[in-house]
C-alpha cells in the first residue's frame, strides 16, 4: 500500500530575506543545510542594497567570534553550518596566540582573557576580517541567491497571507509578492522602519574616534600586534580599543562619553581627517607615547570615521504568524563596545532556520526562535551598556571598575583561562 509524505510547510514557498549580511547568509545556509532532502525545498531569494563591488570594498574591519558556548556563540553557529575550519584558517588572532587584553594607560595588563572553547571548539574566542568571514558565507550559500544593489523599501500583509514588498533596483521600483520575509537589513532597518516606526536606535552615550594606523616598517607594535583589547585612562574618562588587521595594520578606536550623539562622519582626504585626528592625540594624550604614536601612524582617511555608539532594545514578534520576521541587527542592534553583535547575527540566522525546519508552522517557529534571541539579545545590550559607563568613569566608580578588573583577572587566572 503506498503511503503519502504530507509536505513541509515552507515546501515551494518563496522566501525573501532583505540583505546578505551575515544574519541574512547565515539563515539561508541554514536552511539550505538543514531542510529535509525528501521535501521540495522553499525558493529563496536575498536581496542585498549594495552593488556586489561596494560591499567587497566596505568590509576591511575585524570582529570578535566567540566559542564558548552553544546558545550564544558565533564559532558555535558556524560549525552547525561546516564552516568553522574555513574561518579558523582565516583568523588574525586567537586560534594560537594572543587574547583579549585589559591594560592601564602605560600598557601595563590588567586582566588577560583566552576562554576555552565549547563542544570541541577549539578556542574561545578568535578575530577574523569581516570581509573574509562573509566571502566564506556568500560562497557556501551561492551568489545565484542574491540579487545585487536591490533593496526592499516597504512591506505589507495581504488578505491571502502573502507579503508584498516594493523594491528598489537602480532607478527601478517594482512589486514582489513571497510567503515569508526576513528582515535582515540592519540596524537601519528600511522595513522596521516602515512598520514599527517608533523602534529606532537609542543613543548609548559613547562617541568614538577611529582609525587605522600603518607601520610598513618593523610592523604594528606590541602588545597590540598580537593582541586586541582595552586600554583605560587612570579615571580620566577616555579608554581606546585595539585590534590588529594584519601584522602592518591595526584598528584604534578612541572613545568617550557624551551627552548628545554627533553624526556619523567619514572622510575622504588627509585634510578633511586632520581634524579627528588632532581631537585624538587632545583626548588621548593621558593614554603616553604608544598611543600618540598609533595615531600619527594613522595616513588613509578611508579607514578614518566618528562614530556614536547606538543599540537598540531586542522585541518579541506580536503576530508570530504574520510572515514576517526581523532577525540580527534588525531586531536588536549593539553598539561596538558588545563585542558580540556578529555572534548574535550568525545565532539568529541559525535558529530562526533550524525552527522552521523543525515546526509544523511560521507561528511556532517564530514564537521558539523568539525565545532564543530575546533573552540573549537582552544580556548582550546590558553588558554593553555596563562596560560604557565604567571603562569611561571617574572617580571612585573609576577605582571599584578597576579592583573588579584586577579580581576577574586573578579568577580567571585561577581556572587556567589567562
Amino acid at each position: 500500500m503506498a503511503t503519502t509524505t504530507t509536505p513541509h510547510h515552507l515546501s515551494n514557498k518563496h522566501i525573501l530575506i532583505t540583505g546578505a549580511g551575515l544574519s541574512g547568509l547565515s539563515f539561508t545556509r541554514a536552511l539550505q543545510t538543514l531542510f529535509p532532502p525528501n521535501h521540495p525545498p522553499p525558493r529563496l531569494t536575498i536581496l542585498e542594497r549594495d552593488t556586489q563591488h561596494d560591499a567587497e570594498g566596505r568590509q576591511g574591519y575585524t570582529l570578535s567570534l566567540a566559542g564558548t558556548d552553544t546558545s550564544t556563540s558565533g564559532l558555535s553557529a558556524l560549525r552547525d553550518l561546516g564552516l568553522l575550519d574555513s574561518i579558523l584558517a582565516r583568523s588574525i588572532i586567537g586560534l594560537d596566540s594572543g587574547s583579549f587584553k585589559i591594560w592601564t594607560a602605560d600598557f601595563k595588563e590588567w586582566m588577560s582573557i583566552r576562554p576555552r572553547g565549547a563542544d570541541g571548539i577549539p578556542t574561545g574566542a578568535v578575530r577574523v576580517a569581516r570581509r573574509d568571514l562573509r566571502r566564506i558565507l556568500l560562497d557556501a550559500v551561492g551568489e545565484d541567491k542574491i540579487r545585487w544593489g536591490s533593496m526592499c523599501s516597504s512591506a505589507e500583509k495581504l488578505p491571502n497571507g502573502k507579503i508584498r514588498v516594493t523594491v528598489q533596483t537602480g532607478g527601478t521600483e517594482s512589486v514582489e509578492e513571497c510567503d515569508l520575509l526576513v528582515v535582515a537589513d540592519g540596524a537601519n532597518s528600511k522595513i522596521r522602519a516602515g512598520l514599527r516606526p517608533e523602534d529606532g536606535l537609542d543613543f548609548a552615550g559613547a562617541v568614538q574616534l577611529v582609525g587605522v594606523a600603518t607601520f610598513p616598517e618593523g610592523g604594528v607594535p606590541g602588545p597590540v600586534d598580537r593582541n586586541w583589547g582595552l586600554q583605560v585612562s587612570n579615571a580620566r574618562g577616555v579608554c581606546c580599543f585595539y585590534a590588529p588587521t594584519d601584522a602592518q595594520n591595526v584598528l584604534w578606536s578612541l572613545s568617550f562619553l557624551e551627552g548628545r550623539p554627533r553624526p556619523k562622519r567619514t572622510y575622504a582626504t588627509r585634510e578633511d581627517m586632520q581634524p579627528l585626528l588632532d581631537e585624538a592625540r587632545e583626548r588621548g594624550k593621558v593614554l603616553g607615547e604608544q598611543f600618540l604614536r598609533i595615531v600619527e601612524a594613522t595616513t588613509d582617511p578611508a579607514g578614518v570615521s566618528c562614530l556614536s555608539a547606538r543599540d537598540k532594545k531586542p522585541f518579541v514578534h506580536d503576530d508570530p504568524g504574520a510572515g514576517i520576521v526581523y532577525i540580527g541587527d534588525s531586531n536588536h542592534a549593539v553598539s561596538p563596545f558588545a563585542g558580540y553583535g556578529a555572534n548574535l547575527a550568525l545565532k539568529d540566522g541559525w535558529d530562526l532556520a533550524k525552527s522552521l525546519v523543525e515546526t509544523g508552522s511560521v507561528a511556532e517557529a517564530v514564537r521558539r526562535y523568539d525565545g532564543l534571541s530575546y533573552s540573549r539579545a537582552v544580556k548582550v545590550l546590558d553588558s554593553s551598556r555596563w562596560r560604557i559607563r565604567n571603562a569611561h568613569s571617574t572617580g571612585v566608580r573609576f577605582w571599584l571598575f578597576r579592583a573588579l578588573i584586577v579580581f576577574g583577572g586573578y579568577m580567571f587566572w585561577v581556572m587556567g583561562r589567562s
